[in-house]
């Protein structure tokens, strides 16, 4: 049974052990990735988003892509623990989502409202950020465990390259998901009345 929107919201939590089988079909993780992009706000319309879905050998390429980067940056001893850390928290899931923002949209607002030149970029990242936020909660309301990953810029190249990536398009987040393995740990919330004022 799907949960209200408050408590998806609430639902959503980053899970970091994840198994390659999925409650839901890839057809309806599609479903969910298309619905959030035709819908989700962006300022002035832009549309900027743009979403790469990666299944099956795909999205194994990503992580090893990943991996063979980082084996050339990292010392040997330390790579160790981060090869682990990528082996079972994302390449282990069953698929990611690569969240990219269109420069070129950016850029045609940019020439189009010089007033708010500065602030485009801005909220190109806002809008980047809800389309997370909304497909991250269904995917978790759907059964699956996900988490946010910021790769980028570092593999930001070999991914253009193996996927023929546009080169307007600029990479923002990586998000495995996968069927939850175990429960994350309690959160920790900050109090609420720090963080809200309201006055009438």
């Amino acid at each position: 049974m799907e949960r209200t929107f408050m408590q998806a919201l609430e639902n959503r939590r980053s899970y970091y052990s994840i198994g390659s089988e999925s409650p839901v079909s890839d057809e309806k993780i599609e479903e969910v990735v298309k619905f959030a992009v035709k819908n989700v706000p962006s300022a002035f319309n832009s549309q900027s988003t743009r979403v790469v879905v990666l299944f099956g050998e795909s999205h194994k390429r990503l992580w090893n892509i990943t991996k063979d980067i980082l084996r050339k940056m990292v010392p040997e001893e330390a790579f160790k623990k981060t090869e682990s850390k990528i082996d079972s928290c994302f390449l282990s899931g069953h698929g990611t989502i690569l969240f990219y923002e269109d420069q070129d949209v950016v850029k045609k607002l940019q020439d189009s409202f010089p007033l708010y030149a500065e602030n485009f970029p801005v909220w190109s990242q806002q809008t980047s950020a809800m389309h997370q936020l909304a497909i991250w909660t269904k995917l978790a309301d759907l059964g699956l465990g996900v988490s946010l990953q910021h790769y980028n810029p570092l593999i930001d190249k070999d991914v253009a390259t193996e996927w023929n990536i546009q080169k307007s398009w600029k990479l923002i987040s990586e998000m495995p998901f996968g069927n939850p393995l175990s429960e994350p740990d309690e959160k920790e919330f900050s109090p609420i009345e720090d963080r809200v004022k309201v006055f009438r």
